[in-house]
């Protein structure tokens, strides 16, 4: 099993495909071995590194609190870990934040960044602040979260809708399984990182080719933080697509989209 030892823990990562070098950053409570469907378009064209966060899936769940410097040098320790000394670099929501935080703390190892439905922080504009709906009941909670996904995921349009209602039962099955303790630990200490992401003030730092992309209909990381992001980063292109957390799956011309961006 490749694991690397950094900053005093275990991260577990994987090596597929072949080609430029890329980073692949995950979203929230995201794992490899969930995203798989996810990372395989990207290991078709690139030389893709890809890990457990911190807390998450086969990685080590160390003490909380975790801090956003936290899993962006997990990151780029990795980088460094497989020989890399600049990489392109595509992190989708909370991945995206991750993204940004190495991007604009090692701007000089980064040669393309893409940054998916994500947002950044402060006073540009948070995501959803996913925290609050743990205390929420479980019923109450998988509904509001439905509605994050995409803001037109009523009960009326899932059922108009075969293929995103298909969707919402892949995220429900992939949130589903039974969790340990350490690991719902884990992936609030993830949660909580995440509530305090701000890279505001930083943004203009980031100098390489950069991809923002977000769906219209998203809640969780709004169209309107997209922006955000795009107004501040120098060399930067913004793209909107017809969907919402989950564009990418959405609309059939967004993968290409961003892989031809990242390859070019």
């Amino acid at each position: 099993m490749p694991t690397i030892t950094a900053n005093g823990i275990s991260l577990y990562y994987e090596r597929s495909g072949g080609g430029p070098p890329l980073l692949f950053c995950n979203g929230s409570g995201s794992t490899i071995a969930g995203s798989a469907l996810l990372i395989a378009p990207f290991a078709a064209r690139f030389d893709v590194v890809a890990h457990d966060q911190r807390g998450l899936g086969r990685s080590e769940i160390p003490p909380t609190p975790y801090t956003m410097s936290q899993y962006a040098a997990d990151a780029i320790a990795l980088v460094d870990a497989v020989g890399w000394d600049r990489c392109r670099v595509v992190g989708i929501s909370f991945g995206g934040m991750v993204a940004q935080e190495l991007a604009v703390t090692w701007p000089e190892r980064v040669e393309r960044l893409a940054l998916l439905c994500t947002s950044p922080g402060g006073a540009l504009g948070a995501s959803y602040p996913l925290h609050e709906l743990a205390d929420l009941p479980e019923v109450e909670r998988e509904s509001a979260f439905v509605a994050l996904l995409d803001t037109r995921f009523t009960p009326a349009w899932l059922a108009d809708h075969p293929t995103d209602q298909a969707l919402v039962d892949l995220v429900a099955a992939r949130d589903g399984g039974e969790t340990s303790a350490e690991q719902r630990r884990g992936e609030a200490g993830q949660i909580e990182a995440r509530s305090h992401h701000d890279v505001c003030d930083r943004l203009a730092r980031i100098r390489c080719p950069t991809f923002i992309a977000s769906g219209r209909f998203d809640g969780i990381a709004p169209p309107a933080n997209g922006a955000a992001v795009a107004d501040r980063v120098p060399n930067s292109e913004l793209h909107l697509y017809d969907g919402g957390h989950m564009f990418i799956a959405q609309d059939s011309a967004a993968f290409p989209e961003i892989l031809d961006f990242l390859a070019s």
